[in-house]
């Protein structure tokens, strides 16, 4: 009986956190599983992969669709799974739609051209946006059973998933839709949304100033629970979907498996950069009324705080670089939500996949990346110059902003 034949991945958009991750994980399997795993994305690349079966196309899948055929016809005519990670990120509703509808599009449009016959699988990934939980409150935990909303046509990944249904109706490949919640990982560059990294950077700056940090949000969404995506785990789900027959033309949500409150989480990330931050009682905005609130804003925060930044990066390394790639707006939205926005797991776990990812353990080994890479300092260093300061003062001089 011969052996299966090798599957061929193409990652479009591996210069971002989930591209990345799906790179990451499938580096890690075996050459007698994915023979090859090319990937791509606008921007040159950022990482290096030691290992030989990863090949790059750099592509931009807003460029006419002729070009881009070209481009991939050398390497994508054997790809068998095809993962759509890639996002053209900005905060209105509109410009994202008109830039990521043809940006699906064009690489479906292209890598069903290319590949072919030999074309089993396409993984589109959204997120929650698909339920509405970015413009209010919304039934929880959110399933994806859940009907679509009235979205006056601004919601992008309701024709990204319509445009791939009708070609799907067509062709012999299958698919899957999947939408995690917040992507907490790593990536060694600038990204839409990159939740930990600007957590990292305000922490820091903070630190570096003697204040000890506000939680941006509300009230409400202190004291409410909420949930996220590790990359690693939302890698293993996109692969995993993607590779059982059970599993064909189905849309499954990712989150970590436990939520948290961010009472309790902004302290314990506060911990890991050696402040003590104590329990938050003044707040400007209260929400709670289906509105976002603040108690400050991320981007006007961060206006005046580069200069701090680049001093704590002369003092104990990291990029300097590193604080524009804060992505103020998004943080203020994570935060800002006066209503919980949580899914289930229930329907991935029906169907096998059992994975678990507890959410602080992602928070901390996705800072490590972060440091291991250079782009923030290392903690021990941070936490050795504090504690040597610490002594020779006598005191904590940090206080509330």
């Amino acid at each position: 009986m011969p052996l299966p034949r090798p599957k061929v991945a193409f990652v479009a958009g591996c210069n971002g956190v989930s591209g990345n991750a799906i790179v990451e994980f499938l580096t890690r399997q075996p050459k007698e599983e994915w023979s090859r795993i090319v990937v791509s994305s606008r921007s040159p690349l950022k990482n290096y992969w030691q290992d030989s079966r990863v090949e790059f196309l750099a592509i931009d899948f807003l460029s006419p669709i002729d070009s881009i055929i070209q481009i991939m016809q050398p390497l994508c005519n054997e790809v068998t799974h095809a993962f759509f990670v890639a996002y053209v990120h900005t905060d209105g509703f509109l410009e994202l739609r008109n830039a990521n509808i043809p940006l699906f599009e064009n690489f479906l449009t292209a890598i069903d051209t290319v590949a072919g016959e030999s074309l089993q699988r396409v993984c589109l990934q959204t997120g929650g946006k698909h339920y509405g939980a970015h413009l209010g409150p919304v039934p929880t935990p959110l399933s994806e059973d859940m009907p679509r909303y009235e979205d006056d046509g601004l919601n992008f990944y309701y024709s990204q998933e319509d445009f791939m249904f009708k070609l799907h109706a067509e062709r012999k490949w299958s698919w899957n839709v999947i939408r995690p919640n917040a992507i907490i990982g790593f990536t060694p560059g600038k990204n839409g949304m990159s939740e930990a990294l600007t957590m990292a950077l305000y922490m820091l700056v903070c630190k570096e100033l003697g204040e000890v940090p506000r939680f941006p949000g509300n009230k409400y969404f202190y004291n409410s629970v909420d949930d996220n995506s590790f990359a690693g785990g939302l890698a293993d789900i996109s692969v995993w979907a993607s590779t059982h027959e059970h599993t064909k033309n189905e849309a499954f949500n990712h989150v970590n498996g436990n939520c948290f409150v961010w009472r309790y989480f902004f302290q314990r990330i506060g911990k890991y950069f050696g402040l003590d931050i104590p329990p938050q009682e003044d707040w400007p905005e209260s929400g709670g009324e289906g509105k976002y609130a603040h108690s400050l804003k991320m981007g006007e925060w961060a206006k005046d705080k580069k200069q701090v930044w680049e001093t704590v990066c002369e003092k104990y390394g990291g990029s300097k670089e590193a604080f524009d790639w804060g992505t103020w707006g998004f943080f203020d939205w994570a935060t800002g939500k006066s209503w919980p926005t949580i899914s289930t797991m229930t329907k991935a776990r029906k169907f096998g996949w059992h994975r678990y990812d507890d959410t602080y353990e992602t928070w901390v080994e996705t800072f490590k990346a972060f440091e291991n890479a250079g782009i923030l300092p290392r903690n021990h260093q941070i936490q050795a110059a504090a504690s040597s300061a610490k002594s020779l003062n006598g005191v904590n001089s940090a206080k509330i902003v």
